[in-house]
């Protein structure tokens, strides 16, 4: 029997079981290692192999054919790696469409390929998004355009289908009438088509610039369907005509005002063209925008004195556009809501006569004014010419508006339209407006 110390001894590992339980498997994990190294030195042969003279051929005949085997190996690296890439691309892509998935769901891209997905046709191809031939792009921060479209094109989904109803590569619907209304009650811009307008039979070459800008092109150069008039001289003649018409007196071009509008100044409303070409540096005004400009006398002006504006018009029973063209004067078909095409900072001068006044609701007309002041750059002016409201609306509502656009006034008339009598307290407000220079 041994001694109580002795049995002392032998007590560690039943007091202290888990550690004894880690050094066993310890133990066994290094006996395993061991046992397997001695089993692989061995059986390795440790003896170096002796290189004869005889062998250094072989080794040789060896040695080219590694070399000639090292292509093909770089060609299946290479391969693997351009599978690793797609692997890696297709990782990326599915990544993006779940996280595309969650971020659209609910939003308004999301409403708008729900409502994509349940079109036909050609409507189905303006309204849904179309992937990029080479995939995501930084420029624009996605991998799908979507076609440009008016916001207000939803609310009417029956004529919107009717406008995209067509044979594709085929003529359009003579529809101009209709395309127009839809513009003006918000779908705008339109969604291209893929069809060809009318042309007009028996169409002629223009007359040359200058002989252009005050001569009435032939009848052939229009397609008259849509309009009330079915050639010039109707529409010349329209200003002596009963009847209210838009601009009714603006195809006049020799014996009505319009030979003589802008011309001379009165000191008050009507101010001539030289007298605000005058208030800037010789040579500073260059081009310009010419907001709801009729037939285009105004720009007609200024190309006169190497001024170049771009006209907007909408056709309101008359061609306005195609008349303002064959003036040789260049014409933009877009309504007052639209924001203006035009980049930042770019203009010298926006006109606009009688457009710009109380028929447009508050909100709209003052974004409008807004787009005016971001178009024209640092010492531009806004020329404000005939703005027509009420009297309780002047210093009401429009003076404020004009103050929080932040121009500076050059020029300011205001004065009473009498034509229908004093009682009802109409004004007119011209205006000559800086954008400040800092």
């Amino acid at each position: 029997m041994g001694s109580e110390d002795d049995h002392a001894r032998l007590k560690p590992c039943h007091s202290q079981s888990t550690i004894c339980s880690k050094l066993k498997i310890l133990l066994l994990l290094l006996v395993t290692n061991l046992l397997s190294i001695f089993l692989f030195v061995r059986n390795f042969d440790w003896a170096a192999p002796a290189v004869h003279l005889r062998d250094s051929g072989i080794l040789l005949r060896e040695l080219n054919a590694t070399q000639r085997q090292l292509p093909d190996s770089q060609s299946q690296v290479s391969l693997l790696s351009r599978r690793i890439g797609t692997a890696n691309s297709l990782l990326e892509t599915l990544l993006m469409e779940i996280g595309k998935v969650q971020r659209v769901a609910g939003s308004p891209e999301g409403e708008l390929e729900k409502w994509a997905s349940q079109l036909t046709g050609e409507l189905k191809l303006v309204v849904g998004s179309h992937k990029l031939p080479f995939g995501y792009t930084p420029n624009i921060g996605s991998d799908e355009l979507y076609p440009v479209l008016g916001s207000g094109c939803r609310l009417y989904e029956e004529e919107l289908a009717e406008y995209m109803s067509y044979d594709v590569g085929g003529e359009c619907p003579s529809d101009e009438v209709f395309s127009q209304r839809l513009m003006l009650k918000g779908c705008e811009p339109l969604p291209r088509r893929r069809c060809h307008p009318k042309s007009p039979a028996g169409y002629v070459e223009p007359a040359p610039v200058p002989e252009s800008l005050w001569a009435i092109p032939a009848d052939t150069s229009i397609t008259w369907d849509a309009y009330t008039c079915k050639n010039y001289s109707c529409l010349v003649n329209r200003g002596k005509a009963q009847g209210s018409y838009d601009c009714k007196d603006c195809f006049d071009l020799q014996a009505g005002r319009e030979k003589h509008r802008w011309v001379q100044g009165n000191g008050e409303l009507d101010y001539a063209i030289d007298e605000v070409l005058a208030m800037k540096p010789a040579g500073t005004i260059r081009v310009g925008l010419d907001i709801g400009g009729g037939s285009g006398t105004f720009a007609a002006r200024m190309w006169e004195r190497n001024v170049t504006v771009v006209t907007s018009s909408m056709n309101l029973d008359g061609p306005f556009n195609n008349f303002i063209a064959s003036r040789g004067l260049v014409a933009i078909y877009f309504s007052v809501a639209h924001r203006l095409p035009f980049y930042d900072n770019t203009l010298d001068l926006v006109h606009s006569m009688h457009v710009l006044s109380n028929w447009i609701p508050d909100a709209i007309l003052e974004f409008a004014l807004f787009d005016i002041y971001r178009v024209l750059r640092p010492g531009g002016l806004f020329w404000l010419d005939h703005f027509f409201c009420l009297g309780e609306q002047f210093n009401v509502t429009y003076v404020p508006m004009f103050e929080r656009i932040g121009f500076w006034k050059r020029r300011w008339n205001a004065g009473r339209k009498l034509d229908r009598g004093i009682e009802m307290n109409e004004w007119y407000l011209s205006a000559l407006l800086e954008k400040p220079m800092t």
